[in-house]
């Protein structure tokens, strides 16, 4: 398991999105139970009170939910949850920061478009 390094965002922050990686791709499905604290915190190299800042932080978003006593688990809609809230947020983040960067450029939106597909086809 690993985080994404190359970023600027605060660790518990690296390490919900983790987390919400690891329920859009289907690792963690809803209602499953994910890793304990514990057992993130050792995978993590984090101390345990980070990791349970991100965990509660999801629960709090009910993303999450907990069992008392048996562990914390993955909600019912909880994927689609993820996907709406990063959906507005992908627009915002680059999208639009794209779309400012080739006006400046003089990048026209036919050259843009043709671009997206080429890069989409691409991945």
């Amino acid at each position: 398991m690993e985080l994404t390094t190359n970023s600027d965002k605060l660790i518990y922050l690296r390490l919900k999105e983790w987390v919400e990686d690891a329920i859009l791709a289907g690792t963690f499905p809803e209602d499953s139970q994910i890793p304990s604290v514990a057992e993130l915190s050792v995978s993590f190299k984090m101390n345990h009170i980070t990791v349970l800042k991100s965990i509660n932080l999801l629960s709090d978003e009910g993303v999450l939910y907990k069992k008392r006593g048996i562990g914390t688990f993955v909600s019912a809609g909880a994927k689609e949850q993820i996907r709406e809230q990063r959906y507005g947020g992908f627009y915002r983040k680059y999208v639009a920061e794209m779309i400012r960067e080739a006006k400046k450029l003089g990048i026209s939106k036919d050259a843009l478009l043709q671009m997206a597909e080429k890069g989409y086809d691409d991945e």
